[in-house]
């Protein structure tokens, strides 16, 4: 892992441990997982200010490029629940993938838990949008 932890920006950390105070609340085993997963990875996460965030961190709004060692790869966007939109590549950060990946940045491997099982994924390429979240929106 580049940076040691995941790394995450202030702002987007305060609206992560809302969304993830949900967890209890998942009925699918997977997900729960997911998200007991990125609790445990925030808890030693880097927090940054906005201005010291790295480019290539994988964010709310950053499109990123993935591969697994069977040969899999998928671009799409991380997102708010809200903003789901699979036919469109836009994933919310409550699904196992969009867990997965929060907060790592490009070239790191990682190990998650999904639906089909365990699977080794790389963060090939992280694009960042600019585009700002709402972190005071109620969920």
């Amino acid at each position: 892992m580049k940076y040691g932890n995941i790394v995450l920006e202030k702002k987007e950390y305060v609206l992560l441990k809302r969304l993830m105070n949900l967890s209890g609340y998942y009925k699918d085993a997977t997900l729960r997982t997911s998200v007991e997963k990125l609790v445990g990875e925030m808890e030693l996460a880097l927090i940054q200010n906005e201005e010291d965030m790295p480019i290539d961190i994988i964010r709310f709004n950053s499109t990123v490029t993935i591969a697994s060692e069977d040969g899999w790869n998928r671009t799409f966007k991380l997102v708010m629940p809200t903003d789901s939109d699979v036919r469109n590549n836009k994933i919310s950060i409550l699904t196992p993938m969009g867990a997965a990946v929060i907060g790592y940045s490009e070239g790191d491997t990682l190990v998650w838990e999904f639906p089909s099982g365990k699977k080794k994924i790389t963060i090939e390429k992280v694009v960042q949008e600019n585009e700002h979240i709402n972190i005071n929106m109620i969920l």
